[in-house]
């Protein structure tokens, strides 16, 4: 590893295919550059400090550059071991980011660099999963009073942030970039669909068509896994507890019925919850050989390993991102990427023209978090309708589409009260 105080990579001569990968995506990102030159030329993070830990790959390097274009100090750090692209964080350190991440770091090297990354003493803190801004609150408390707010990224880390809140113990305010509509109504249901698949099917190489596939949960990102799956050919099967989503993914045109009768007939198996130990013992005993488990939930808890890991008597490596786990009476169970996001461990992660919008959210939520945050309360935000329908608009335009326009009658029927029948 090459490590100094400003960073720590695997290498830094990988840096040249880091910067190439950079320089790919950006043009594929108009919202996110059209911000970026706003940025340069206003300065708005001129002193401020911000410590970000997320999915350090090349949509998410340029996000990091963008905020540097603004003015701002920036460290950084992975918010997952195998998500890690290392050529990518070499060019960041190369182009001044404090960054700290090597791909397959361990648990204990992971909140190491984290430490690293928050030592900067951050204003602002961009989070993927709520692990530094939980780590603020625990270990690095010192920080608490000069942490104007910090913004988060995605189910997993709002859902936490949001039971924070709740018990009391949040110290500063949160934008949940996640809640924005220009973010999970488009990256969680159509880059997830995408990315998942593509995770999969590079490490597998096998057929989705006429395959049964199991998708347990069914928000936003399992909408769009289910919605891609239904593409390829795939019988659709959904396990959730929610009646309500139980009752669109029935309406939508999939199946529903619990995890104990989907695995039975399962041959893909992909959860996107949030929650812990979705896929356990008892459905492992239920499964055919054969099986693909994959996980596109933010940490590696819902495909319960431990149980696997017991139930196994013979466990190897078949390829790269898959483990075998050999049960007792010879079937096979394949878990892919060690359980962790499949799209981003074992592929490239979200297309860039999605995370355009994703990330140019988190752009201006710091931003928003620079100008606002003495009146903000330590409480979870979403961000103004307006920002929404600014970054909608951009991502109109830059695709070629004009959309319709209310005249002035429609304007003043809408805003009145009078009309009637």
């Amino acid at each position: 590893m090459d490590c100094t105080k400003n960073y720590c990579v695997k290498d830094i001569r990988l840096a040249p295919s880091g910067e190439k990968k950079i320089d790919w995506v950006s043009r594929f990102m108009p919202v996110l550059q059209s911000i970026r030159e706003d940025f340069e030329e206003k300065k708005p993070f001129k002193g401020v400090k911000i410590a970000a830990t997320l999915h350090l790959e090349m949509k998410t390097a340029f996000l990091l550059l963008t905020l540097k274009a603004g003015g701002a100090e920036v460290s950084a750090t992975a918010s997952n071991p195998l998500s890690t692209q290392d050529d990518v964080v070499a060019a960041l350190a190369k182009a001044g980011v404090r960054v700290y991440a090597v791909r397959g770091e361990s648990r204990e090297g992971y909140y190491e660099n984290m430490h690293r990354a928050l030592d900067i003493e951050p204003n602002i803190i961009i989070d993927d999963g709520a692990d530094m801004i939980s780590v603020v609150h625990r270990e690095r408390t010192e920080f608490i009073d000069n942490i104007w707010g910090a913004s988060e990224e995605t189910t997993t880390g709002v859902i936490r942030l949001r039971t924070m809140e709740k018990d009391r113990v949040l110290k500063f305010p949160i934008i949940a970039v996640n809640d924005s509509y220009t973010k999970y109504l488009f990256d969680n249901r159509y880059r997830t669909g995408q990315s998942t698949w593509d995770g999969i099917i590079r490490t597998t190489n096998l057929l989705v068509a006429g395959k049964n596939v199991v998708v347990v949960g069914y928000g936003w990102c399992g909408r769009g896994i289910a919605m891609r799956a239904r593409g390829f050919g795939a019988t659709v099967i959904v396990a959730e507890v929610d009646p309500i989503r139980s009752l669109e993914a029935r309406m939508d045109g999939f199946l529903v019925m619990p995890m104990t009768e989907a695995a039975k007939v399962g041959d893909i198996f992909i959860t996107a919850t949030g929650d812990i130990n979705c896929i356990r013992r008892e459905h492992f005993e239920l499964m055919k050989d054969g099986v693909i488990l994959a996980n596109a939930g933010h940490f590696d808890v819902e495909i319960s390993k431990p149980d696997l890991e017991a139930l196994a008597v013979e466990i190897n490596q078949p390829r790269p991102n898959i483990t075998e786990y050999k049960m007792k009476d010879g079937r096979r169970l394949y878990l892919l990427a060690e359980g962790r996001l499949v799209n981003l461990a074992a592929a490239d992660g979200h297309p860039a023209e999605i995370m355009d919008m994703s990330f140019a959210l988190q752009a201006k939520a710091a931003e928003y978090i620079r100008n606002n945050h003495d009146t903000l309360e330590p409480k979870v935000y979403v961000l103004p309708r307006e920002i929404d329908e600014m970054v909608a608009r951009i991502k109109l335009k830059a695709m070629g589409i004009e959309i319709e326009q209310l005249t002035e009658e429609q304007r003043k029927y809408l805003k009145s009260w009078e009309h009637g029948t």
